[in-house]
């Protein structure tokens, strides 16, 4: 028996968000809201403040990236794309020295679609300009949903192609390991879409969320020795690598073998490390993708509980302290 199919229709944003600021940008602001958009353009947002003042101005979005901190600012625009907007953007990228600039809009304006892609292009590989076109659509009077569809974004293949070039500074071995993430990515997407990655870079770590400020997970490949490993990579925060290292034997056991446990000064880690034959031999390169892929949602799984037990057991003794 065939299934009856229903219709698509396309509501209107104003009959969802009347006002830009007080309800669309609101509820954009809502964690559940931002991760959406997160997923579409593959950068971990985290709210820092809704109308953040630029001198007499007021950019709609403060954000930041969840593992780096770079800086993020949102401009909401329920309507076609203007020059007013466009130098906006500009004007709050420079105030929070941001370095990924989002503009959400009804719809592009060729001449401002052109605007975003040459400043991706004559911009460093740091910056990042992305034109996103929202829609709502629902079916047979269901409830609206929204659908956030990528007009301009960096080309990151490109700039880092065009800096190394012209400052001689990236080797065979800065492309390859760009090479190495961007495969990696694309194979983790096919596999899982649940697991949010950040745009690759020619570098030789690749930084993945943990859902929380306090730690992330950290992948590396060493070309040198041809390691590949997998570490939660805690920053400036000794309380919860003390009291995760209190936990080991309940960890390793988790995990199901030893973990390497790094006290350092600034940033402690915690990490599992595989020896294989040649980083960038792609023979076998599906199968190092896989093993990173399998150890990211391992350590997400069985470190997550741990730290929700950490804040929970520190939230209570600042209530007992208070």
């Amino acid at each position: 028996m065939k299934k009856p199919l229903s219709k698509l229709t396309k509501v209107n944003l104003r009959e969802v968000w009347e006002h830009e600021a007080l309800d669309f940008t609101n509820w954009l602001a809502q964690k559940e809201n931002l991760d959406i958009l997160s997923e579409e353009i593959g950068i971990d947002i985290k709210l820092v403040k809704t109308e953040a003042y630029v001198g007499r101005f007021s950019v709609d979005i403060l954000a930041e990236e969840e593992n780096s901190g770079r800086k993020i600012i949102i401009e909401n625009q329920l309507e076609d794309t203007n020059h007013d907007h466009l130098g906006k953007i500009i004007t709050y990228a420079a105030g929070y020295d941001a370095e990924m600039i989002i503009w959400i809009v009804r719809d592009a304006r060729k001449e401002h679609q052109k605007a975003l892609d040459w400043l991706n292009e004559h911009t460093d590989e740091k910056i990042g300009f992305f034109l996103i076109k929202l829609e709502l659509w629902q079916i047979e009077g269901s409830n609206p949903a929204p659908k956030f569809e990528i007009i301009a974004s960096p080309n990151e293949w490109a700039k880092t192609i065009k800096t190394g070039a012209a400052d001689a500074s990236l080797t065979d071995t800065k492309l390859q390991q760009l090479d190495f993430w961007s495969k990696f990515k694309e194979y983790v997407q096919k596999k899982d879409s649940n697991i949010r990655l950040q745009t690759p870079g020619p570098k030789h770590w690749y930084d993945v969320s943990m859902g929380t400020a306090e730690a992330h997970i950290a992948l590396t490949i060493n070309s040198r020795e041809n390691l590949i490993a997998c570490d939660i990579y805690i920053k400036n925060n000794k309380p919860l690598f003390n009291f995760l290292r209190e936990k080991q034997a309940e960890i390793e056991n988790e995990i199901g073998e030893k973990l390497e446990w790094v006290d350092a000064t600034v940033a402690s880690r915690i990490k599992i490390i595989k020896k294989v034959p040649d980083i960038f031999d792609q023979v076998g390169a599906d199968n190092y993708y896989d093993w990173l892929y399998k150890k990211t949602v391992l350590f997400q799984t069985v470190f997550a509980k741990y730290f929700k037990e950490f804040k929970k057991n520190n939230n209570s003794l600042d209530l007992v302290n208070q």
